[in-house]
This record gives C-alpha cells, sequence and structure tokens, in this order.
C-alpha cells in the first residue's frame, strides 16, 4: 500500500499541472470504490478551481477555491492498494479500471485508475468540519509536534514492541512497515523491544531517523512494491537503499551479520541482531 512518501510523490508530480486549473467536467465511470463517490460529486467538483494540493498521512488533497480561505472544501484522494492518479495532456484511449476523470482546464485530465477498488476519491465540503477518516490521526513526522519527548510520553506504561506503537497512525503518520523497519534500524533500536522500555533518549534518536529515513524516500520517489507508481507512471527507487526490510539471511550492510526476521503484528519484521539493540 502507497505510505507517506508515495503519496506525497503523487503531490508533487500531480501539483503543477492542476494547480490554478478549474474543473470543467467530472466523468465517473464507476463509483463503487472503497467508500462510494455520491452521486452529487460532479455537480460539486465542476466549475471550482484547484488553488492548493495538500496532504495529511496517506490522503492526498485537493483545496478548492473558496469564498471563505479559512474554510476550504477539498477533495480527498486514496490510493489504497492500487490506485494510481495519472496526468494526461494528450488524448489517451480509456482501460480498464479507469474509474474517475477529471476534466481540468487547458486540456490537463487527471484519471483516478484502481484495479481493486480500494482507494477513494471523496468530496471534502468545509461545512462538514473534520473529516471522520482524519480525526484520530496522530501528528505529521515532519511537523513541529513530533519528536522524542512527545514520542517517550505516549510510550509509557505500553507494553507493545516499539514497531507495533510506532507504526500506530495514531501516534504519528506516515511511519508503515518499510519505513519504520529503516527508522529503527538507523536508530540501532531492535524492533521487538517494548515501547514503554526505550528511553527518552533513544526516543529523540529514532524521531530524527524517521524523519530522516521519510525525507529520503520522498526525494526519491519512494517505495515500489507490486503496484505503486507516481503521477508520470514511473515507480520509486527508494528500495534500492533499504537496510534491512526484505534482506532476512543477507549479511548487514554495517556490521556483516545476518539479517533476521520475525513477525510483529502479522507483518515481517527485519533486523540486525548486532546494530539493533
Amino acid at each position: 500500500m502507497p505510505e507517506l512518501p508515495e503519496v506525497e510523490t503523487v503531490r508533487r508530480g500531480v501539483e503543477p499541472h492542476v494547480l490554478g486549473r478549474r474543473v470543467l467536467r467530472a466523468v465517473v465511470r464507476e463509483p463503487r470504490l472503497r467508500w462510494p463517490v455520491p452521486p452529487e460529486f460532479a455537480g460539486w467538483i465542476e466549475g471550482r478551481r484547484i488553488v492548493a494540493t495538500e496532504r495529511r498521512g496517506k490522503y492526498l488533497l485537493l483545496r478548492l477555491e473558496s469564498a471563505d480561505a479559512d474554510a476550504p472544501d477539498r477533495l480527498i484522494v486514496h490510493l489504497g492498494m492500487s490506485g494510481r492518479l495519472f496526468v494526461l495532456t494528450a488524448p489517451e484511449p480509456l482501460r480498464k479500471h479507469d474509474h474517475l476523470d477529471l476534466e481540468l482546464e487547458g486540456g490537463v485530465l487527471l484519471r483516478y485508475h484502481d484495479p481493486r477498488r480500494f482507494g477513494a476519491v471523496l468530496p471534502w465540503p468545509a461545512a462538514q468540519g473534520r473529516h471522520p477518516l482524519m480525526e484520530t490521526m496522530g501528528p505529521e513526522p515532519f511537523s513541529a509536534d513530533f519528536h522524542g519527548d512527545y514520542l517517550f510520553e505516549r510510550a509509557r506504561g505500553k507494553s507493545a514492541a516499539v514497531k507495533t506503537f510506532l507504526m500506530d497512525g495514531g501516534v504519528v503518520v506516515g511511519a508503515g512497515n518499510i519505513y519504520a523497519a529503516e527508522s529503527l534500524f538507523r536508530a540501532g533500536i531492535r524492533p521487538t523491544r517494548p515501547a514503554g522500555k526505550v528511553t527518552r533518549a533513544e526516543y529523540v534518536r529514532l524521531a530524527e531517523r524517521v524523519r530522516e529515513v521519510l525525507a529520503e524516500a520522498v526525494e526519491q520517489g519512494g517505495t515500489t512494491l507490486r503496484d505503486f507508481a507516481g503521477a508520470d507512471g514511473r515507480s520509486g527507487y527508494f528500495q534500492q537503499d533499504l537496510y534491512v526490510y526484505g534482506r532476512e539471511g543477507e549479511p548487514c550492510r554495517v556490521c556483516g551479520s545476518a539479517i533476521r526476521s520475525l513477525r510483529l503484528g502479522n507483518r515481517q519484521s527485519c533486523y540486525c541482531p548486532r546494530c539493533q539493540r
């Protein structure tokens, strides 16, 4: 499933093509996505200008022109497990699973493609207030609210493994399985350590490594596994720089020890037995 870096890559790819353009027409071919596209969707978005692209966790947000800049309407795009958002500037034959088009000014077409239909395209009117999909989300990893002291305080008394704790979207958004594994390796913390037993100093280091890993992944276009590709259709390549994820049995790039693997919360968790304590 696309994580924060992948969605941020899509946002950056889409932005220069859609910013300032008005939606001339919306075509919904298949409304039965993870959350159905409402029947009034086309009437709601047609004629609206896209004034900003944003991201909250794994959700891409298109901010729409509004009389009240402090209470904007937004469009939510969630890529699910196999969703892609393509920017087309020339006629392109329809393919199976091309579920929704936004025809924009200047001959630009924004096309949502999703074979598994686990994603979504949803209106978010300002009048709705806080959206239920985002009510319980933790801070963004690049925000001032995310730091080592915050993690330390949130972890007090928790016996869950620190990797499970870090992957909790209510604690911080964006630290999915791959990025949590890589961040813990760089911080020298074994994924099985109880979250409540990690020291404040270690959490300070871990918060820094989370930001570092995610920033590198964003700059390199994300980590492509299975179906993800950016808005231009190209794949990310951060997977070339992975230290532990998916490398069970291979030598550690730092110390040479064999990378080990175990399962935490039904997820594979790879780590170096020497570098991580």
